[in-house]
């Protein structure tokens, strides 16, 4: 792909998006991701490795690109991930998703809610709510527009990665873009 075709991000990102590490981090790193993706379930465990091994070098950033036509149970998990954000518990419920994509009902979403300590009336006004939707459409929308087609799919520094996500793939990759950034590499 020559340097004309590299998409890039056409929702910037910003204090809307569920991050972690510094907004000052050499490198961003964008997935986009469906909560009962099987390789989004595959890449989950990788990040968390890729995320501990740069540290305050990297932020991860997650949006929701649910695959409703495949996969039936993404938007109602997208949807339960946006509430807990707004109890303050994304990155717990992202972390029970994946941990337990096989089970995805809506009686599991609501029992992984009450373990987060969000009641049940809170969780379907959540879920329900218009905001929590137009949230999850407009990283959907962000993704069409930035030309995701399938999940996961990354963006480091704000150009679409279409390398391989296997931890030393990717550790490579973010050195690279490390490097363009004027820092110092990781330790292998």
């Amino acid at each position: 792909m020559n340097r004309s075709e590299v998409r890039h991000l056409k929702l910037p990102v910003g204090d809307r998006d569920h991050a972690q590490g510094p907004p000052d981090a050499p490198v961003t790193l964008v997935e986009y991701g469906d909560y009962e993706c099987p390789f989004c379930a595959q890449a989950y465990p990788i990040l968390k490795n890729v995320r501990k091994h740069f540290g305050t070098r990297l932020r991860f950033v997650y949006r929701n690109f649910p695959l409703s036509e495949i996969h039936p149970r993404a938007t109602p998990a997208a949807l339960v991930a946006e509430t807990a954000a707004l109890h303050g518990k994304f990155w717990e419920m992202h972390d029970l998703l994946f941990d337990h994509q096989e089970r995805m009902s809506d009686a599991d979403l609501a029992k992984y809610a009450a373990q987060l300590g969000i009641g049940s009336e809170a969780f379907l006004e959540g879920i329900q709510s218009e905001d929590v939707g137009r949230r999850v459409q407009e990283d959907f929308m962000g993704g069409v527009r930035s030309g995701v087609n399938g999940t996961p799919t990354f963006f480091l520094n704000g150009a679409r990665y279409d390398g391989s996500w296997y931890y030393a793939d990717l550790v490579a990759a973010i050195d690279a873009a490390i490097r363009v950034a004027g820092e110092p590499l990781s330790q292998h």
